[in-house]
């Protein structure tokens, strides 16, 4: 037979709310360090991964169209 102890309950309650206390804390340190993260990236002026990956598409397939003009123009011929 189980029998509820006052004391028990109190100890589990307190228990529950510091494990919630804890998990608040974490997350609002995450995120402090996230904005923290993103401050410091403005500051030093850093491009995101996209941006980084869209220029560089662009200028590979400009370099692509410079190295074939440039041998059509080795061969005598003209670029199209």
């Amino acid at each position: 037979m189980q029998t509820k102890n006052p004391l028990f309950e109190d100890l589990a309650k307190a228990m529950e709310g510091a494990v919630g206390l804890a998990q608040a804390a974490g997350e609002e340190a995450r995120g402090m360090v996230r904005a923290q993260g993103d401050r410091l990236a403005a500051e030093l002026d850093l491009v995101r991964r996209d941006e980084l990956d869209a220029v560089k598409a662009v200028l590979t397939a400009e370099i692509a169209a410079l190295r074939a003009e440039i041998a059509a123009l080795r061969s005598g011929t003209t670029a199209p």
